[in-house]
């Protein structure tokens, strides 16, 4: 555990870790992603610049904490990634929405984009911010 915190103080900029820095430090460090981001959370350093594009990109009271943009074309063979992955209430896991990208051949953002553009919504992030 104290192997995880110095590494997210070392990580951390302005009390903030990115969401590919916490990621970075689970592979070196061999454990769950979310696992850092409790670390984290528990030393105060907020998660930022969320791969998927769903938070940490600026104020969420000007509504410029998002980068995801709806999709208005989604490609057939995306969509049917995003719909064959959806559990039960109709949402994607954020897990399920990096196996996708990396299946696709398409960055995380894309497939938020999609889907987006699909009215899914991306549930339980690896680091536990949402």
């Amino acid at each position: 555990m104290e192997e995880i915190e110095q590494a997210v103080r070392d990580e951390a900029v302005g009390g903030e870790l990115t969401c590919a820095a916490a990621f970075s430090i689970a592979t070196r460090l061999s454990v769950d992603p979310l696992h850092v981001g409790q670390v984290a959370d528990a030393l105060g350093v907020r998660l930022t610049r969320c791969q998927l594009g769903l938070f940490g990109y600026g104020p969420k009271s000007e509504g410029k904490h998002r980068r995801v943009s709806a999709m208005t074309d989604v490609p057939s063979d995306l969509k049917h990634a995003i719909l064959a992955a959806v559990d039960r209430d109709g949402k994607l896991t954020c897990g399920a929405a990096w196996q996708i990208a990396d299946g696709v051949g398409v960055s995380r953002q894309i497939v938020s984009n999609a889907a987006e553009g699909l009215s899914v919504r991306i549930k339980d992030c690896q680091l536990g911010a949402f």
